[in-house]
């Protein structure tokens, strides 16, 4: 089953989950927990980087900042 077949597999088991098999239950929460993770795993790698820029930013501020205190001209 390639991995087209086995989306379209899952999808119709989790629309008609009440009828499905405890076997096809069991490939969808397994397909699910591995999605799941997957996205999990993406948005923590984005909010690190989400953080790396907001510190990046702020310390290139700060720095104009000073800068333009002094004589306050651009």
């Amino acid at each position: 089953m390639n991995k087209k077949e086995k989306s379209e597999k899952i999808l119709n088991i989790i629309k008609d989950y009440k009828n499905s098999s405890n076997k096809d239950l069991a490939l969808a929460m397994d397909h699910l927990q591995e999605d799941f993770e997957f996205t999990k795993n993406l948005v923590l790698k984005g909010t690190e980087q989400i953080d790396k820029i907001e510190m990046t930013y702020n310390m290139v501020l700060k720095e104009y900042q000073k800068r333009m205190k002094p004589n306050d001209n651009r």
